[in-house]
């Protein structure tokens, strides 16, 4: 769930976004380390001007990726916090304390005035959903996405409700609605392709999940949906089983960090090597998935869900390969689909 919800964070980000906030905790820190080896009184004002820079900066880098609404929100209750620390930094310093204590308070207190319009909402749709009314919960969403069309997180959550409705056309639209709205959400275009997966347009999925890769190219979850359409493609196309190694491998030089995800990787992994005839590899990647039995028992408590109806239909074939696998009753010729005559 941590893994997942950092991955949903980077993707949220995006590169550029993640590399500034990398460069400019690294650069303030790193300046701040050099002035520890110099003497004098304006030493430690400079490292608490660092430290501001810091705070400050990764503030607004982190802001700049919110939608308008909670852009403004933030700016409003943050702003004036770093104005009276700034002010008992700077101007009133025996004061420091009580303006920072202020500050504090501020935020507290707006926090709890300027709530944000939308949980009371996704709430409700969550309610919905665990009872699997779906259409209830897609209309809730509904009325938040008219009222703030443009509002990538509304649009994103619909669509996950929409793909676990099984309506996944409707799915697709929000989230190519979404890549319309911000050309370099890496978020949109990786749903973009697992929708267009979920539903069996390969060669579409593949694009979005290119884009994807391309916006997020250290986020494993990117590499790992695009291996796996690779892995589709693959049954009747050598290069798309060679491009899914080299995107799997990637992924798990990233750290996957559930065993249900890297169980599906050495899955691939394996299949690829088969269909290009490297079956001593393909025996490697089979050796590692029967490491991964835990993964095996994740995924099949979750598929066992009634709200896993569409997950089934994508991945329930390959589970079943892997538990062959895993029990000895297929090897690497007799994996499925694109078996090795």
């Amino acid at each position: 769930m941590i893994g997942r919800s950092l991955s949903q964070f980077s993707l949220f980000m995006g590169v550029a976004r993640l590399r500034a906030l990398f460069t400019l905790i690294g650069l303030t820190g790193l300046l701040s380390l050099m002035l520890n080896a110099v003497e004098g009184a304006w030493v430690i004002p400079v490292q608490s001007a660092l430290v501001i820079i810091a705070i400050v900066g990764s503030a607004a880098i982190i802001i700049s990726g919110l939608e308008a609404y909670e852009r403004g929100r933030w700016m409003g209750l943050l702003l004036p916090a770093f104005g009276a620390v700034l002010l008992g930094f700077f101007v009133l310093p025996q004061f420091l304390l009580p303006l920072t204590g202020a500050g504090v308070g501020w935020v507290i207190a707006g926090l709890l005035v300027f709530r944000s319009r939308a949980p009371m909402e996704y709430q409700k749709a969550v309610r919905h959903l665990r009872k699997s009314d779906y259409g209830e919960a897609v209309k809730i969403m509904d009325g938040l996405v008219k009222n703030e069309p443009n509002t990538l997180e509304h649009l994103r959550f619909r669509a996950e409700l929409l793909r676990l409705w099984g309506k996944l056309d409707r799915a697709k639209r929000d989230y190519r609605t979404m890549t319309e709205i911000d050309a370099d959400s890496a978020l949109a275009f990786n749903g973009l392709a697992e929708v267009c997966l979920q539903s069996g347009h390969y060669d579409e999925a593949l694009v979005a999940a290119q884009r994807a890769a391309e916006l997020a190219p250290q986020e494993w979850v990117a590499l790992y949906n695009l291996g796996m359409i690779e892995d589709r493609l693959g049954a009747s196309d050598q290069g798309a089983a060679q491009l899914a190694i080299t995107h799997l491998e990637k992924a798990l030089a990233l750290k996957v960090p559930d065993a249900r995800h890297r169980l599906l990787i050495h899955l691939y992994l394996a299949r690829a090597h088969a269909r290009l005839g490297a079956m001593g590899d393909a025996q490697e990647a089979v050796a590692d998935l029967r490491k991964h039995k835990v993964g095996l028992s994740e995924w099949e408590t979750i598929l066992k869900s009634e709200q896993a109806e569409t997950l089934r239909a994508v991945i329930g074939d390959d589970i079943e390969t892997a538990n062959g696998l895993i029990s000895g009753e297929l090897d690497v010729t007799g994996m499925i689909p694109g078996r090795i005559a």
